[in-house]
């Protein structure tokens, strides 16, 4: 596959992240780590599955421990560090410091080899970074940090280093077959389970509806998406590709508000323009 190719291949993944928050919401009151299990065991079943059907036998999982403690650690240590920053600090300022991965990932690219980082790419970056301050601050009615909340603030950053070092990570490991993320998605899924026992009510899907959102989100955003974005890392541009993700909230809000659940505001717009500015400044100023 080529450059070109797998960096296409990375941006549906983000195109996926972007109908987390509307598929979720039709989720109803399912718990954060059950609904993780749910949708995780779907997600490594269908890439389970379709390895098989491509004559990718179960030996592909024979893989060394640095290499499951990568990918697992990645997936569930996430995961487990964004929810506990939802539980311990306020959503609209936790998501804004966990939302610094994209930013990590056009920094962190610097160190793999044949990677050339530029003024460009760190503008864009940031450019993205204000856009999305921007969306969640108005969205919040302001943001304020308070050093009451500093455990879920630092359980956010975390979370941020954890996605942003996998991510880039997944460069290192460029021979292992995405096939292997199957396995990934089912390990997170098993975690996940003592997580919920411990910590959170036992909230089923209720109804065929929210069966149908959490099966979605299974296939989706937490199936495919992972998959595409490990072709992305391993293969595609990493630099473009970290700018790009800025795009998901803003076009998670747009999903909102198409449905009915979010209004247009001045705020949105500033935030598109600032987003695909920053996008344009990472991709053509930096090739020039």
């Amino acid at each position: 596959m080529s450059r070109n190719a797998a960096t296409l291949t990375g941006f549906t993944a983000i195109l996926l992240w972007s109908t987390l928050a509307l598929a979720t919401s039709a989720t109803g009151a399912v718990p954060p780590f059950l609904l993780t299990a749910l949708t995780f065991a779907i997600g490594g079943s269908v890439g389970l599955l379709a390895g098989l059907m491509r004559g990718v036998g179960l030996g592909v999982f024979r893989q060394p421990w640095p290499v499951w403690l990568h990918g697992v650690g990645g997936l569930f240590g996430y995961h487990f560090f964004y929810f506990s920053a939802l539980k311990l600090a306020p959503p609209a300022e936790a998501g804004l410091i966990a939302y610094l991965w994209p930013l990590l990932i056009v920094l962190l690219s610097a160190f793999l080899p044949g990677e050339r980082l530029r003024v460009a790419h760190v503008a864009g970056a940031l450019m993205g970074l204000a856009g999305t301050i921007v969306l969640l601050g108005a969205r919040a009615g302001g943001l304020g940090f308070s050093p009451d909340y500093l455990p879920g603030y630092a359980a956010a950053g975390v979370c941020a280093v954890v996605w942003s070092v996998y991510s880039v990570a997944s460069r290192r490991f460029e021979s292992v077959p995405t096939e292997v993320v199957a396995g990934f998605c089912l390990a997170t899924a098993v975690l996940s389970v003592p997580c919920h026992l411990l910590f959170e009510p036992a909230i089923w899907p209720n109804g065929a509806h929210e069966w149908l959102a959490v099966l979605a989100l299974g296939i989706g955003p937490v199936g495919i998406a992972f998959y595409t974005w490990d072709i992305g890392m391993k293969r595609g541009d990493i630099r473009l590709l970290g700018v790009a993700s800025y795009a998901a909230p803003v076009l998670s809000t747009l999903l909102l508000i198409a449905a009915g659940f979010a209004a247009a505001s001045w705020s949105l717009a500033l935030a598109c323009a600032l987003i695909v500015g920053g996008a344009a400044v990472a991709t053509l100023l930096a090739r020039r």
